[in-house]
């Protein structure tokens, strides 16, 4: 058996018409293939992630060091249902929306221009 031959054998079965059904179900199964890698890949990871950053931001508590999205780095004073109050600086304090809180800093990490 040759090549040649082989290439003929694998033209001529695919040349040979199918079902409406197969036709379909090949048509579709790349496409669900993708669609299923996709979400294991990358929606189903960042799903979990933003599960996790929103009860990380639920659960922040008077004395956690947090950083804003905009950078804004502080320690929490008081906490509210959907606000907290934040000391930036010695007697400096901001009200931040939790939702605005990008995370909770890990303790004894220094910031960035210290």
């Amino acid at each position: 058996m040759s090549i040649p031959f082989l290439a003929t054998a694998i033209a001529a079965a695919s040349a040979a018409p199918q079902s409406g059904f197969a036709a379909i179900a090949n048509m579709l199964f790349l496409p669900m293939a993708l669609f299923l890698i996709f979400w294991v890949l990358v929606f189903r990871p960042q799903a979990k992630r933003q599960k996790e950053q929103a009860a990380e931001i639920q659960a922040i508590k008077k004395g956690d060091d947090i950083i804003t999205g905009g950078g804004i780095r502080g320690r929490v004073t008081k906490v509210t249902d959907d606000e907290a109050e934040v000391e930036i600086a010695t007697g400096v304090k901001i009200r931040v929306i939790k939702t605005t809180i990008s995370g909770v800093a890990k303790p004894k990490t220094k910031p960035a221009n210290d």
